[in-house]
């Protein structure tokens, strides 16, 4: 059985972790499935937005696999080398920009890595009783898919650190309260939350959903009279498509528009 499920159906693509009996954890043939689901994501011009999740409603994932992560450790003890663990360098979480929007539908247990997988994503749906946690440093050990870098640029400072140094989960009201995720549903309704949150996003001009997530990602990077001509240049090449003369017609039109992504 895949160890995620990837499907596609109307513009949408639907990326599931499918290791329920070992809460979804993150291992390096999961990793690899997630990387390659990313950049096909990227690449199809086809898809317009992405739901990520996990299987069954205890966990989206509990992290990277430990039970991998210590063989790793006495196989490298054994030959009397460093530890490497057999990730990708290149993975969702670090290395890949793909301006196309991902919405998270946290359906249980986010921790670790899973965590920052959501994180990873733009855009947060949790079910009601999902949990959410950066435990790391209780196994003496920080994130290092991105948690220290992401959270803190999510939510407020002192928050972030205390969900580090803790390694405390929080509820989804609470992930809520502090704006790391944007919506909390009953569990029975997370996908379906999930995929109307999607299909809203493929009823605007897609071109334009994917330049405005990237000027906003690097805009945040960089002073503001930078981002601001970064915007001009970016609202520059957007005026070349054939979708931005659609939407001002269709609304002069009274009509709902057609875009082509193009």
């Amino acid at each position: 059985m895949a160890a995620v499920i990837y499907e596609k159906k109307d513009k949408i693509a639907y990326i599931k972790i499918n290791r329920p009996e070992a809460m979804n954890a993150i291992s390096s043939e999961v990793l690899t499935a997630l990387t390659n689901a990313w950049l096909d994501v990227r690449d199809d011009p086809d898809i317009w937005v992405a739901v990520v999740t996990g299987e069954g409603d205890r966990a989206f994932s509990a992290g990277a696999d430990l039970k991998e992560l210590a063989k790793w450790q006495l196989e490298a003890m054994q030959e009397g080398r460093p530890v490497r663990p057999d990730w990708p360098e290149i993975n969702p979480m670090r290395g890949i920009e793909v301006w196309k929007p991902f919405i998270a539908a946290i359906n249980g247990i986010a921790t670790g890595g899973g965590l920052e997988l959501s994180m990873a994503c733009d855009l947060r749906i949790a079910a009601d009783t999902a949990r959410l946690g950066l435990m790391e440093v209780k196994q003496s050990l920080i994130p290092g898919w991105g948690g220290t870098q992401r959270l803190p640029r999510l939510v407020p400072f002192a928050k972030a650190l205390e969900i580090l140094l803790t390694g405390d989960f929080i509820d989804a009201d609470e992930a809520l309260r502090i704006g790391l995720v944007n919506k909390v549903v009953p569990q029975n309704e997370l996908m379906s939350a999930a995929t109307d949150l999607a299909k809203r996003l493929c009823e605007n001009g897609p071109l334009a959903v994917r330049a405005a997530k990237e000027a906003a990602y690097r805009g945040v990077r960089i002073p503001l009279n930078d981002a601001l001509m970064l915007e001009s240049y970016i609202i520059g090449n957007l005026f070349q498509s054939e979708d931005v003369k659609e939407g001002p017609r269709a609304f002069a039109e009274k009509r709902k528009p057609v875009y082509k992504g193009r």
